[in-house]
């Protein structure tokens, strides 16, 4: 396995091929900088000397728990395979052929620069036609146009290759994309986390223990229990070490009927899209009442009534039908009626005061034009939080990562306010075409926060690029709400675990989480390295359940075996099986189908009768922890 990046993503992905996959890894670093700077997506200023002595403490927690983790090569645990690192400035051609890419079995292209990956990724397409490419890209379009052209590459240079073997041999992948539907859960408690899956939605739920609120509702099925410790401020919940007290993903029956007092994650519902989901985007039109002010609407009632008073007044006095009354009137206001000379004292009276309200809508007029040129001109321009808001998620930085969570927040139909320190930042325009509410200021500076209504909000997300910038913003807007809902995106996750530790302790009757982006990230990327289809993933606490469609063929912990015998407790579970007949299957699940004019349905039936055979034909969607899922492919991928 060949993996060259630029930063913690590459070292967290060889980690991740060397413990849990046990594979032979090569990574490919730069040799001029720190291949564990943060990405620098957003500009986030510094906070003072405590917090610029934070980030060098941060920064030697990230430096020394990535060479730990990824360059040591299983230091101590002569079991596992270990990982070489070579330095190179740029993965051309000279440097791909010393690190063995025309044998490898995959490479993995994880730097910032997406350049630099489409780059070497059709160098190594060139030098091993055979090889499985997983690249990281931010652009979709982008993302999607090279997929195609690199599988069709593959295909002209192998005539004879499998058709599954070309479906996979390149895939195309975000850090923000994977990340962003945990982070958006953990920020909304209640709402489901969606997996997509051939046009449907797997959605799971947390359910709290029946003691405390909960329900005993297991959904379809529980696919976790969570941590005995939530109420101990020094526990470890959530962590690799927690031992019985963590989190227990895919339990037996025996193990959630004796858990009563743990909460679970059950899958909930299978449902599809919602109506007029894809017309989300384009955001409301202008509302009436945001074209003219307030006292703008109300000078014209004024206005309205005494030209209605005046043209009854005219009705009575002078007689005859309404309608001319009013007729008189309106040629008074507008100045162009003949003078009232020689006639009734109250008819001349009337026109002087039907002039007088003439000249006063006369600016009138003119204020409503420009008012409305202005309200035009900011409809286009971002919004202002609303004066009433309340229940909403703060959002830090609108980067990559936060630009995702911002769609997917949007896609749940959770109102949000955002904060951004840099105006041209690549969130900005889509908060803009959202409708969304913005803020263009330093979280770090007083008055930020309170203007985004975080005492009244719901929830906090701190997803800038700056580890000290995430803290101090967390840190005061629990001065502000303590009770606040916090989720910090930090670049390390063992510094991620020590801040969430330290704000638990602190903070008790609070739920805080801290998450790193390369640790939700790394299992779809190495999941795809190792030739498979990964739906989705689902952070619990600080563990990760996986969700994959395999074929059942060549597994023989499948082929063969009933719903029933095809379990593994704590380590995989068959959660539906594709109906579709093989010919018309859709090559990649975890998309849509495609808009060609044609029918697709996913045909996933998930009420499975335990005793249904599984036969070699067959494809199913299957829950797994990542040690799991390498087991159970482990066989077909050597």
């Amino acid at each position: 396995m060949l993996v060259s990046g630029d930063d913690a993503l590459a070292h967290r992905l060889a980690a991740e091929l060397r413990d849990v996959y046990r594979q032979q890894v090569t990574l490919l670093v730069p040799p001029s900088r720190s291949s564990t700077s943060p990405p620098a997506d957003v500009d986030a200023p510094s906070g003072g000397r405590a917090l610029a002595l934070l980030g060098r403490v941060s920064a030697g927690i990230v430096r020394t728990g990535a060479s730990r983790a990824a360059v040591n090569g299983g230091a101590g645990r002569p079991e596992e395979m270990s990982v070489t690192v070579r330095e190179t400035d740029d993965p051309d051609d000279v440097a791909l052929r010393d690190a063995g890419v025309e044998t490898a079995q995959a490479l993995a292209l994880v730097h910032e620069d997406d350049e630099t990956n489409i780059r070497a990724a059709l160098t190594a397409r060139r030098l091993n036609p055979r090889l499985r490419l997983v690249i990281r890209l931010y652009n979709r379009k982008l993302g999607q146009h090279l997929e195609e052209l690199l599988d069709q590459a593959a295909a002209l240079a192998v005539p004879g290759m499998d058709a599954d073997d070309i479906d996979s041999s390149t895939t195309v992948l975000s850090d923000a994309d994977t990340a962003a539907p945990a982070l958006a859960a953990t920020a909304v408690t209640g709402t489901s986390k969606i997996v997509p899956a051939g046009g449907l939605l797997l959605r799971t739920a947390e359910r709290l223990p029946p003691g405390r609120g909960g329900t005993a509702d297991q959904g379809l099925c529980t696919l976790a229990l969570l941590s005995s410790t939530s109420s101990d401020p020094a526990g470890v919940e959530g962590s690799d070490d927690s031992g019985s007290d963590g989190p227990l993903l895919l339990p037996d029956d025996a193990a959630v009927a004796a858990a009563s007092g743990r909460g679970r994650i059950v899958l909930e519902a299978v449902t599809g899209p919602e109506p007029g989901h894809g017309s989300r985007l384009s955001g409301p039109a202008l509302p009436f009442r945001e074209l003219f002010s307030r006292r703008v609407r109300w000078s014209f009632a004024g206005v309205g009534a005494a030209v209605t008073a005046l043209a009854v007044a005219s009705w009575v006095t002078a007689g005859g039908h309404p309608l001319h009354a009013a007729y008189i009137t309106l040629l008074d206001l507008f100045s162009i009626n003949d003078p009232a000379v020689g006639e009734e004292p109250d008819r001349q009276v009337l026109q002087l005061l039907t002039g007088l309200v003439g000249l006063l809508l006369l600016p009138l007029l003119v204020a409503a034009v420009l008012e409305a040129l202005s309200s035009f001109r900011s409809a286009t321009a971002l919004r202002r939080p609303p004066r009433g808001l309340a229940g909403h998620v703060v959002l830090l930085g609108l980067g990559k990562v936060g630009t995702r969570v911002l769609g997917r927040l949007h896609e749940l139909g959770t109102p949000v306010v955002c904060v951004e320190n840099d105006p041209e930042a690549r969130g900005v325009a889509l908060a803009r075409r959202l409708r969304v509410p913005v803020i263009i200021g330093d979280v770090t500076q007083e008055g930020v926060l309170e203007a985004a209504r975080t005492h009244r909000a719901r929830a906090l997300l701190a997803l800038t690029s700056s580890d000290t910038t995430n803290l101090e913003a967390a840190l005061y807007a629990r001065s502000i709400a303590p009770d606040l809902r916090v989720a910090l995106r930090l670049y390390d996750d063992d510094f991620a675990t020590a801040v969430y530790r330290t704000l638990r302790a602190a903070h008790p009757g609070a739920l805080t989480r801290s998450r790193s982006v390369t640790s939700l990230s790394a299992p779809a990327f190495a999941g795809a390295m190792m030739g498979r289809q990964v739906l989705g993933a689902v952070s619990v606490e600080r563990r990760v359940l996986l969700f994959a469609a395999l074929e059942v063929a060549d597994l023989p912990q499948l082929e063969g075996h009933t719903i029933a015998e095809a379990v593994s407790p704590g380590r995989w579970r068959v959660l539906a099986l594709d109906m579709t007949a093989p010919g018309d299957r859709l090559p990649d699940l975890s998309a849509a189908p495609p808009d060609d004019g044609t029918h697709h349905t996913s045909g996933l039936l998930f009420d499975l009768h335990p005793g249904h055979l599984l036969r070699p034909g067959d494809r199913v969607v299957v829950a797994a922890t990542r040690r799991g899922l390498a087991e159970l492919l482990g066989p077909r991928a050597r």
